[in-house]
Parts: structure tokens; sequence; C-alpha cells
């Protein structure tokens, strides 16, 4: 074993402190990365604070990594010391189930391993996330990370950037699309970036008109207020597709209505309860509500080559490790533009 600085949550009351960590030593197919970002995802939080209800203490969340190899296992050919890295969600999956031989190992029938608070594929040892010095993660699960863009803000781009891009090139959107976004947050705002990109013309749907001027920036040729009754009457049937990236309670039905007839609104949001929905809203249409998690390595992999060929990065604000504990509160809050990163040196 191999001893790493990390911080962890003790308990769902506790606040994020120090902890020692003890990594594996790389087999034959591992490789182990220093890791130099890691972004903050909403899903920090809600493990962090126990709020999903299956968090395994002590927990160190972070799957948005991007560091540097600094040993690899004998087998490893895909890479090799020196080479700049990603690692996202998860770290393994079965391999050998229907989802997995398709590229979609994010949907493992088996259980895939999250990065994280989960079992490795022995089903027995935890996961520890990137708010830590190092990782080591099977050579099939590490993505090659271009040098033509800042690596700080390319971190958040293996999470948020691909829960936006798996959905967006699965249901085919492109130019002569009428895309909304509902939500400008860490996932809204690479929405409103990929979907603009690939020639869709997007609409940004929000509660707050202070959020206009960086919608426009962001590459949204409309902004639309969903608190302007008149304005939601006028916007019914007029989407093709509705990203919705909200994950606090809120009312599908009153942007399903949106939605032309064969329209499709995308779920990347976890409320924490269930909501109730109007079938008429969905059989007087054919529209269709439909969920998305992320993409599996090979799309992540696209992803990234495409984000570094258009030039697409997340909006960051970089902070210390000691700064995380505020960072979640300011997270909860809004009060950030548009992810939060963390610079590992400062561990």
């Amino acid at each position: 074993m191999t001893s790493a600085k990390s911080y962890a949550a003790q308990s769902a009351e506790s606040p994020l402190a120090p902890h020692a960590l003890d990594r594996r030593e790389p087999g034959a197919d591992d490789v182990e990365i220093k890791i130099l970002y890691c972004g903050v995802c909403h899903s920090d939080i809600h493990t962090a604070r126990n709020e999903w209800g299956a968090t395994m203490y002590p927990v160190v969340p972070g799957h948005e990594i991007v560091g540097t190899v600094t040993r690899v296992g004998e087998n490893v050919s895909k890479f090799k010391e020196g080479d700049t890295v990603g690692v996202g969600c998860f770290v393994d999956s079965c391999g050998h189930c229907e989802s997995c031989k398709d590229d979609q190992e994010q949907y493992c029938e088996n259980g895939h391993t999250q990065t994280y608070n989960a079992l490795e594929q022995d089903k027995k040892t935890i996961t520890y996330g990137g708010y830590s010095s190092s990782i080591v993660v099977t050579q099939d699960f590490v993505l090659s990370v271009s040098d033509k863009l800042p690596l700080e803000k390319v971190a958040p781009l293996l999470c948020a950037g691909i829960t936006t891009y798996s959905p967006l090139r699965h249901w085919g959107v492109k130019e002569g699309h009428k895309l909304a976004v509902v939500g400008l947050g860490g996932l809204g705002h690479m929405a409103v970036k990929l979907a603009s990109s690939m020639g869709a013309e997007v609409t940004m749907l929000s509660r707050s008109p202070k959020k206009e001027k960086d919608a426009a920036e962001l590459g949204a040729h409309h902004f639309k207020l969903t608190t302007d009754k008149d304005t939601m009457k006028e916007l019914a049937g007029t989407f093709d597709f509705i990203i919705d990236t909200v994950s606090a309670e809120h009312d599908y039905d009153e942007y399903l209505r949106l939605l032309k007839t064969n329209g499709v609104m995308v779920l990347l949001g976890v409320p924490p309860v269930p909501a109730s929905v109007s079938p008429a809203g969905l059989i007087f249409g054919r529209r269709s509500l439909v969920g998305s998690l992320v993409g599996g390595i090979k799309e992540t992999q696209e992803m990234l080559d495409y984000c570094a060929e258009h030039n697409i990065t997340s909006d960051v604000e970089m902070i210390n490790i000691n700064q995380i504990n505020e960072a979640y509160e300011r997270t909860l809050a809004g009060d950030v533009h548009y992810r939060f990163v963390i610079d590992m040196s400062t561990l």
C-alpha cells in the first residue's frame, strides 16, 4: 500500500477534514496518477452528507480528476509515466454484460464501480475519490487529456461535460434543432456550450433575470423567464429538446408543455423526492420524458477530444483544499460560476 493525503467526511454532520489514505500498489494493469485538479460536483455534497442514504464513512469525494501518470503496471500499453490523464465518475465495471460490451459501462448490469463511495469489483474494497493526492485506476478506465486546454478547466468535463454531452449525442442534437436548457449551473452551463457548438438554437429557461447576461456569453441564443406565465404560454410547443439539469423539486409538466410533437425532455438532475407527471402531457403530442447518466469510457474520450478540438472548457473558480467546506455551502447557495475546482497542490 502507498500512503496518500486526502480530505474526508467522517459522518453526515462533520465537515471535510484531512485524512490519511492508503492506495493500492499499481497492479499489472493499473495506472498510478498524481492528482493535479479535482472538480466539486453537487453529488459530492449529497454523498458527504448522506442525502442519498448509502454513504460509507469515511468518504473521500471527487470524480472530476485530472492528473499526471506517475507509475504504470507491466501490462499497461495505453499510458506511460508523465502522461496527462483524467478519471471520471467510475473506475471499473464487470466487463462482460451486454452494456459493458456495448461501451456503455455506466449502465453495467452487474454494477459499475463508482470512483468513490462504492465497492470495487471484488465487492468488498471501498473506493475513495479525487480529494486526494493520488489515485490508482485500471488502464481501461483512464482517459487521455489534451494539453491544449487549461487543465483546471478540463477537470469538470469528466462529470458535468460528459453528463450533458452524452444525451446530446444519443438523441442526435444538431443544426436546425431548437433546444432549451433548464437550470444554469455546473451542468446547465456545459449544456449551453455544447448544444450551441453542435448547431442547435439554444434557449436558456431560468427563474432568475440576473442570469441572462451569462447565458448569452455562454452561447445561448435566447433567454426566457419561467416565472412569466405569458412567456411560458407563448413557448408551448416550441422545442425539440429540453435538457433539465435541476436537482431541486420542480414541476415537470410545466416544461413538458413546451415540447413539440415527438419532443424529448432529458432529466439530468436528481431531485430528493419522487415527482408526479401527467400522462396526458406525454400522450397528447407523443412526447418523451427520459433520463440520462454519464457516458461510457469510449464516449467520454470522444467528449474530451471534441472539447479540445472546439476549445470548450468549464467556467471554474479555483479553491484551495482547505476551502472545501465553504465551497459546499456556496454551491448550495448557487454562488459559483459555474464549478469549483480544487488545486490539489494545496493538500
